[in-house]
């Protein structure tokens, strides 16, 4: 019964239930803060190595630059050029006739006077045409002198007869004053004496008609021997033009000079037409420069220059300017005004400065590769943080060293003088030594 018992209450106690387990536990709020505020440092720290870590703008090797630095001084207004000695008078030889060369009489380089025999063609067309130009000379001469002696022997006979109708007249004048004499005195008739008149007026009919052909045919005469004398003219001038052209075989120089590009040989062939060299004025040169476009409104015909030979200036001015642009570049040609360098050869290469304006203070900028890209509208200039940042200027003047800065840049500014052509249209540089 005691067991029961206990069973029994055993049985009657309820079971434990759950509720003594979902108990709710306060949250630790300052560990929580504490793991964000750690992850935000940590991206932050990340976010400032990866900033260190890449290049700020577009990152170049600084070894590679050439730095410039803007400072105020004098501008000298004059651009250098490389210039080029040419003789100021040439003569160029073409040949005349064409044919065969048979003799050559100088050398290329020779200093050679006027009238000399430089070289020897033939061409037997040319001496065949003399001889039928000759001929036909010949024929007509020959055919204006017989024109001329009939002519006289023509002239003799007219006046031959133009006498005897003369002498017929005058006898006929006379004989007919004598019968009218007699007819007043009544010896002839009235028959005789209108006979006498007759025959009188009948040769007067006779002398004009003589004095008429005679006149006639010396106006055909003079008409036939002008023609002639004409066609004689023509044919000289046409010998004198073949002569020529035969004189022309044996070449010689129009001009005192030195020979130039002159290399014919024995046997050569050479065309009418055809370029053998030219003579060059020995003494007197000039210069011929190519000049960037830049500063092709700036020229002017008579803008001063010098040369420099041996530490002595010879000044030479601008006498010719031709403006078509080739690459760029354009050609001015230049003239020694105060005497010239006493050694100089053509093709020989001289630095002259052309001078374009006055001198005067500016704020300068040394000249560069980097004017070509862009233009001297904007350059890079460098910063406190070694790199450089892309700055709009405004340039003016330009010389073979120097920039005139007008806009955009101040005395010790430091600029990138070197191309810009490899960074495109980057805003900022980033320079690593």
């Amino acid at each position: 019964m005691h067991i029961k018992k206990n069973f029994v209450s055993a049985a009657a106690t309820p079971p434990a239930s759950g509720a003594a387990m979902d108990s709710v536990v306060p949250r630790r709020r300052g560990k929580g803060a504490a793991i964000a505020g750690a992850v935000l440092i940590a991206v932050l720290a990340a976010a400032w190595a990866l900033w260190q870590w890449m290049p700020r703008g577009l990152q170049i090797d600084g070894a590679d630059l050439r730095i410039g630095q803007v400072t105020r001084g004098v501008f000298v207004d004059e651009v250098v050029v490389r210039a080029t000695a040419e003789p100021r008078n040439s003569v160029i030889l073409d040949a005349v006739e064409s044919g065969r060369v048979e003799e050559v009489f100088a050398a290329d380089g020779a200093l050679v006077q006027k009238g000399q025999l430089l070289f020897r063609i033939s061409n037997p067309q040319r001496n065949l045409e003399l001889l039928a130009r000759q001929y036909e000379h010949s024929v007509s001469i020959f055919n204006l002198s017989n024109l001329r002696v009939s002519q006289q022997a023509s002239s003799s006979d007219h006046q031959r007869r133009l006498d005897d109708v003369q002498f017929a007249l005058d006898q006929a004048r006379k004989q007919h004053a004598r019968n009218v004499r007699l007819a007043a005195q009544g010896f002839i008739s009235s028959v005789a004496l209108e006979e006498s008149e007759d025959r009188l007026a009948q040769q007067e009919r006779a002398l004009k008609q003589e004095q008429t052909a005679n006149a006639a045919e010396t106006r055909v005469r003079q008409g036939a021997e002008q023609q002639l004398e004409s066609s004689i003219q023509g044919l000289n001038s046409g010998l004198k033009l073949v002569s020529a052209t035969v004189d022309a075989l044996a070449v010689r120089a129009p001009v005192e000079g030195r020979l130039t590009n002159f290399r014919l040989q024995v046997g050569e062939s050479i065309a009418t037409g055809k370029n053998i060299g030219r003579i060059d004025d020995p003494a007197r040169f000039k210069l011929t420069a190519s000049v960037d476009e830049y500063y092709l409104n700036r020229m002017a015909v008579g803008r001063h220059g010098s040369v420099k030979q041996d530490e002595r200036s010879y000044a030479a001015d601008i006498s010719t300017i031709y403006p078509q642009i080739k690459d760029g570049r354009f050609t001015v040609e230049m003239v020694f005004t105060q005497g010239q360098p006493p050694v100089l050869n053509p093709g020989q290469s001289l630095d002259a400065r052309i001078t374009l304006g006055e001198p005067a203070t500016a704020l300068l900028l040394p000249n560069g590769a980097f004017i070509n890209d862009s233009g001297g509208a904007w350059v890079y200039v460098l910063d406190d943080s070694g790199g450089a940042q892309r700055r709009a200027v405004r340039a003016g003047r330009r010389s073979n060293s120097q920039i005139e800065v007008l806009d955009g840049l101040k005395a010790g500014d430091k600029v990138i003088l070197s191309s810009y052509a490899a960074y495109g249209n980057s805003p900022r540089l980033h320079i690593t030594q």
